[in-house]
């Protein structure tokens, strides 16, 4: 049965955030510099710091692209009679501004740390006591005032340990409470991370530049593949100068050749923050020679501010693509990543990444031209632990014909794993990529959004495949226009099915949304969009019936 209705609801702020892929505007690129966790921990001095700014100098990382040297967890000294933060006596014995003031006259930024609690992690993990009551918690205008007007830093780290692990506090109104202490003592100037070790939720993005995604990295290729994980499904957030932040690097700490280069390009052209975590003092030649790869930084660093998402994922390898240069243009970057330990062999059609005609390629790790395509299909093997990141230029974009459900846009999502039934990315047995989204429906908020496009508009064909669910029901609205509703699709729970119907498409992107206002909505796979050749044959949309097929 098909239901007509106007939305009741006001969509339009979350259809900014789900298209703001559809311009070429340009947009401030992922903070790029140095953090001093990864190697000191909260040992670390004002010398110290000061060194490794030089450092960044002396091997040209600054005309690299790197600009921020980021003083983390150690620098506390314990507040005064008056509640306010002193340096840490022995560490920053001369202040620091004293430490700020020589990263800026390097033409360099300055960074901070701070706790959404009342102690740091540092205070916790690595019983340093002078973290404790160092949190911002209570302290909000007094610390920012301090930090950004006195010593004058650029950017903040705000970590959660002293609010979450011990005061259980709840995250958006902390982050909200210190954005806006912030914003009251002049400082909206400054470059915030929430560090909440999860995707914290879609409410980040108005409060801070970037957001991390997973706890701690380590030096170990475990850690690292599973932050990638932790990303792949995560490019709906991403975008308009705020990034998903896969934490610092661990370039120069260890880590083999090949690692490195899946390391720091995946970093790259999934738009996460590129902090080096290592010692700039001692790095090696081919470390450093990574780092300073501007082929791929300029990836990372893109004016479009895009995130890579997956379009194939076949076996052990996915195939992820992003926009560069121009949006809806035919050069766009690509990456076969092999996170196994086995030989990977990818198929990958040209249609899949919308490029047509001869495809000119170029493989950005190594920096060095391939032979063009022209048979229409990538296919290549590579070796275990490994990634082939190309820039693929081809003669003609294509209109896309299959949307994955996992591209889309969830205002509800989160993954701090506080409720079972959140809206989610979930691995689907069967499903087109192995990967869905579950539990969207049950309220008119608790949707998904996606931007598709058409060249010239017109009416399409849409073909939904959606695994079963009792007493499900589907929404779908095009452009904030009339909404098609697919009640009680009495479909086998866990039992993969499809429904058609047919929808106006204008020309250049549209606002999809998908979900149900009263109950649950079927996990969705995919769609596909094709172009009715004669409207005439196409049912009208305002009466068409629904058709489930099992």
């Amino acid at each position: 049965m098909i239901r007509k209705t106007l939305l009741g609801i006001a969509v339009a702020g979350l259809c900014s955030i789900a298209c703001a892929q559809n311009t070429n505007r340009v947009f401030e690129p992922p903070v790029m510099g140095w953090s001093s966790w990864n190697t000191y921990r909260v040992n670390i001095n004002d010398t110290l710091i000061m060194r490794q700014a030089d450092a960044m100098i002396e091997k040209g990382l600054k005309n690299a692209g790197y600009r921020y040297i980021n003083v983390d967890d150690g620098f506390f000294g314990g507040r005064d009679e008056k509640g306010i933060m002193q340096p840490h006596p022995t560490r920053f014995p001369r202040g620091m501004k004293v430490v700020s003031d020589h990263i800026h006259s390097l033409g360099l930024k300055a960074g901070i740390y701070s706790d959404a609690g009342s102690n740091t992690c540092g205070s916790i993990w690595d019983k340093d006591m002078n973290g404790v009551g160092a949190g911002m918690y209570g302290h909000e205008r007094q610390d920012a005032t301090l930090y950004f007007n006195d010593w004058n830093f650029d950017f903040i780290k705000i970590d959660y340990c002293g609010a979450g692990q011990e005061l259980n506090l709840e995250e958006e109104k902390r982050y909200t409470e210190i954005r806006q202490a912030i914003d009251q003592v002049g400082a909206g100037h400054v470059s915030i991370n929430i560090c909440r070790w999860a995707f914290p939720g879609t409410w980040a993005r108005k409060l801070a530049r970037s957001w991390r995604i997973s706890p701690d990295i380590a030096p170990n290729w475990k850690s690292v593949k599973y932050i990638i994980g932790k990303n792949l499904y995560l490019s709906a957030y991403a975008g308009e100068g705020h990034y998903n932040d896969m934490d610092m690097l661990e370039i120069g700490r260890g880590l083999a050749p090949n690692e490195e280069e899946v390391h720091f390009g995946m970093w790259c052209i999934l738009a996460s923050p590129l902090l080096i975590g290592c010692d700039l003092t001692t790095i090696s030649e081919a470390s450093l020679n990574l780092l300073k790869n501007e082929e791929l930084i300029a990836l990372n660093q893109d004016p479009l501010g895009l995130q890579a998402y997956v379009v194939q994922h076949e076996g052990e390898g996915y195939v992820l693509v992003k926009d560069i240069e121009k949006r809806r243009g035919a050069v766009r970057a690509v990456a076969l990543y092999n996170p196994s330990d086995t030989l990977c062999s990818f198929s990958v059609p040209m249609q899949l990444l919308e490029l047509a005609g001869n495809v000119k390629l170029r493989d950005l790790v190594q920096r060095k031209n391939l032979k063009p395509l022209k048979d229409g299909v990538l296919e290549y093997t590579l070796n275990p632990r490994s990634v082939l990141i190309l820039r693929a230029e081809g003669e003609q974009r294509i209109e896309p014909v299959r949307y994955e459900a996992e591209w889309a846009y969830l205002p509800c999502f989160n993954d701090l794993g506080k409720s079972p039934k959140t809206a989610a990315y979930t691995p689907i047995q069967g499903a087109s990529g192995g990967m869905g989204i579950s539990h969207i429906g049950g309220s008119m908020e608790n949707h998904a959004l996606w931007s598709v496009y058409s060249e010239k508009g017109g009416k399409y064909m849409m073909n939904i495949h959606y695994i079963g669910k009792p007493y499900s029901q589907l929404e779908i609205n095009m452009n904030n226009d009339k909404t098609i509703c697919f009640d009680q699709l009495e479909t086998e729970t866990g039992k993969h099915a499809s429904l058609t119907c047919y929808i106006n498409l204008q020309p250049g992107f549209n606002s999809l949304r998908m979900g149900s206002s009263y109950c649950w909505a079927p996990n969705i796979d995919c769609f596909t969009l094709l172009p009715v050749t004669d409207p005439k044959t196409a049912p009208d949309i305002s009466t068409e019936k629904s058709k489930a097929v099992n």
